[in-house]
């Protein structure tokens, strides 16, 4: 029976980290749908945009499952049981939705003052992050995770930075953006486990996008031409990025360490430089190659099973 549990766990866990991989790969080409989509349009109505995207593509999905639940349900949840799974996805969704946008826009106006290599290094810094902002929460974190944490920093550093690194206002400005998407992380960790994930999602995309639409009235001028006219980096970026990713952020994160989430989660960046690379017709140079066989060196180092000390007694008796 141990050993079924445990193989039923390292079945989930895998699971996880490939819902996870796919998150990141989909986040890594949005990169481009997003540096096109700025040809179009500013940074809070781009953002709006494709946020409320993201929370209507996921309302059928929503309404799919509801029925399908009602129909197979073989033990119905109380009322209260209900009302509280209610009242913290809705909790749990607008304080997503609060964090998602904070960090988007703290990281689209950083970008303004430094270079694209210094923003990508400095955002990562999340997988540093996470682990220390944990500790404060209680939560252990393995030597082998710290040690594929700095791997992956270097291997980062590699990837994005391509000149002496400095600290300016863009660069504050994106350190902020790291730091918020490290809470995001951690709120999507306490949150997941007690709400349902799909909800969650979407309601964060509805908060994130209403307070970005509101923030491009105020100081941006959107228009239905500009919207017509990068519809298709926009729909990508809501369809795919928002509404498919980060569900599948939220799901895959219920079986893992956040640490090791968010060193997945990390090679968003290793395939936005391939998919500029394969579509943009950018090049990559041995430096920038090496960077990304660090990140992916760092990912499979942090999933290696932990050795288990047997019992003394166990011993004794050997």
């Amino acid at each position: 029976m141990e050993q079924n549990s445990q193989s039923n766990k390292g079945g989930q866990s895998y699971r996880s980290s490939l819902l996870l991989f796919l998150a990141a790969s989909i986040w890594g080409v949005a990169f481009v749908a997003q540096s096109v989509g700025m040809d179009y349009m500013g940074p809070f109505t781009f953002n709006g945009a494709r946020s409320l995207i993201g929370g209507m593509v996921l309302l059928p999905l929503i309404a799919f499952r509801e029925r399908n639940r009602k129909r197979d349900a073989v033990e119905e949840e109380t009322p209260e049981k209900k009302k509280a799974r209610r009242k913290v996805t809705l909790i749990g969704g607008c304080c997503c939705g609060l964090a998602i946008c904070t960090a988007s826009m703290f990281q689209q106006y950083g970008i303004q003052y430094t270079t694209v290599g210094k923003a990508g290094f400095i955002t990562t810094l999340y997988i540093i992050i996470v682990p220390i902002m944990g500790l404060f929460f209680g939560k252990k974190v393995r030597r082998i995770v710290w040690a594929g944490a700095a791997l992956a920093a270097a291997g980062m550093y590699l990837l994005c930075v391509n000149e002496t690194l400095s600290l300016n206002k863009g660069d504050l400005l994106v350190f902020i953006c790291a730091v918020i998407f490290s809470i995001h992380i951690l709120v999507i960790d306490y949150f997941s486990p007690k709400a349902d994930g799909v909800k969650l999602s979407c309601i964060q995309f509805f908060v994130a996008g209403i307070i970005c639409t509101i923030g491009a009235f105020l100081v941006e001028t959107p228009t239905w031409s500009a919207l017509v006219s990068g519809a298709v980096p926009v729909l990508y970026a809501g369809v795919m990025s928002c509404g498919v990713a980060y569900t599948l952020q939220i799901i895959g994160q219920r079986n893992l360490d956040p640490t090791v989430a968010s060193l997945i989660l990390s090679l968003e960046s290793v395939v936005s430089v391939l998919a500029g690379w394969v579509i943009l017709n950018q090049t990559m140079s041995s430096k920038e190659i090496f960077g990304c066989v660090l990140v992916f060196a760092a990912v499979i180092l942090v999933q290696l099973p932990e050795k288990k000390r047997q019992p003394e007694a166990e011993s004794e008796v050997g």
